[in-house]
């Protein structure tokens, strides 16, 4: 991001501030409850957005080194991310070619030599077939056709793109259109990976992502958490094909008004959150990324899962580092768990209730305000991928 954009955005939220006026859709619509509730359109969510579609699976950061491997099966495909000795991303069906045994069964870790807990038959982390015991018992196996089914992938600023369907295809580029210069600008690759969270919630998929399209609801919701940081009910708002950039307002750009404009940086200011289609939140706070990916429990719209990932810079996890260093630590531990904690704690039990509320019947559609287009921008995404007509309009 150049900082004529830094300045933008900056300027953006103090006229919204001084004003009290706030980011405007242009009108309000409506939602059907049954886009959360109806299993028809559950599996049509799956199979379309999931089954055949390119996902964010972690950022380099969860690869660190020649090796490196890590599991996954958010998907409900046994999916197996490695890093070769040359350094190359690679991703897998974490399936044994032999009887079809899960190979790879720790979520990380090191290995150059994947062995299958069944007969031991073997695989480079490039996927190769290397090793087939006693193959002058079993027979000749032609170890050329034999390797791991590979998956699209895809390694780029800073993130790990994986298409679940081995027939699939995977263009981040086209995915991020415009929004892909200023993802590179961010450096993404130079962070080092911290934690995982994962949230299981009796909630439909998208409720969990309505929870990070506006901020409507901090003042009450988050008024004893993140009300202490931001300013609810003001941000900048800028779509990307189906994606998206929110700038959450902090409190703290009040310190800037009084300083040079060639010295205002937008962290100050704001917290960037990408939204990338279609179930990504990519959270750039001061002291590193958070990677939010929200996932449907297959076609069932009632349940859902939610992977949290936080990221560090690399000066904060330095070997060796001084007393500052590790208060600057620590703080940044807080921060990050303080975060998980209000994402459990406070959106995603109302979101919850928002759903036990629509099975319900008490109505028929919600509806998302003039100050809520990211609401409005998203679902629309769904529906357009799903050949449905967009949202109702009601008011202008």
């Amino acid at each position: 991001m150049d900082h004529q954009e830094h300045v933008r955005i900056i300027k953006g939220l103090m006229h919204y501030l001084d004003t009290d006026t706030n980011v405007d859709a242009g009108g309000q619509v409506r939602n059907p409850v049954s886009s959360y509730l109806c299993p028809d359109m559950a599996l049509k969510e799956w199979e379309t957005f999931f089954q055949d579609y390119p996902h964010v699976l972690g950022m380099s950061a969860d690869l660190p080194k020649p090796g490196s491997f890590l599991t996954n099966n958010d998907l409900k495909k046994p999916i197996l991310c490695t890093r070769d000795k040359n350094g190359d991303f690679h991703a897998f069906l974490n399936v044994c070619r032999h009887r079809g045994t899960i190979l790879e069964n720790e979520s990380r870790g090191q290995k150059n030599l994947f062995s299958c807990p069944f007969h031991a038959w073997g695989y480079a982390n490039n996927g190769n077939l290397i090793t087939v015991p006693k193959e002058h018992h079993f027979g000749p196996v032609d170890k050329s056709c034999n390797g791991l089914v590979k998956l699209p992938c895809s390694e780029k600023y800073g993130l790990l793109w994986v298409n679940p369907n081995p027939e699939g295809e995977i263009d981040v580029d086209g995915i991020l259109g415009d929004l892909a210069p200023e993802l590179e600008s961010w450096q993404l690759n130079r962070y080092i990976a911290n934690s995982e969270t994962t949230y299981d919630h009796s909630m439909n998929w998208k409720l969990a992502i309505d929870t990070f399209g506006e901020t409507y609801h901090f003042n009450t919701l988050h008024k004893d958490t993140l009300a202490n940081d931001f300013y609810g009910n003001a941000q900048m708002y800028d779509t990307h094909g189906r994606n998206h950039r929110m700038m959450l307002c902090l409190r703290n750009i009040d310190t800037l008004r009084n300083q040079p404009e060639k010295d205002w940086n937008v962290l100050l200011a704001a917290l960037p959150i990408y939204y990338i289609f279609p179930n990504i939140q990519l959270i750039l706070g001061q002291q590193g990324p958070t990677l939010v990916r929200v996932y449907p429990d297959g076609d069932n719209p009632h349940q859902s899962f939610s992977k949290i990932n936080f990221y560090l810079s690399p000066e904060l996890t330095e070997i060796g580092m001084d007393e500052e260093g590790k208060k600057r630590y620590e703080s940044a531990q807080e921060r990050m768990q303080g975060f998980a904690k209000v994402i459990q704690m406070e959106d995603y039990v109302a979101a919850a209730s928002a759903h036990q509320g629509m099975l319900s019947g008490a109505q028929e559609y919600l509806t998302f305000g003039r100050n809520e287009p990211a609401l409005h921008h998203y679902h629309n995404t769904y529906r357009e991928a799903l050949g449905m007509p967009p949202l109702e309009r009601i008011s202008n």
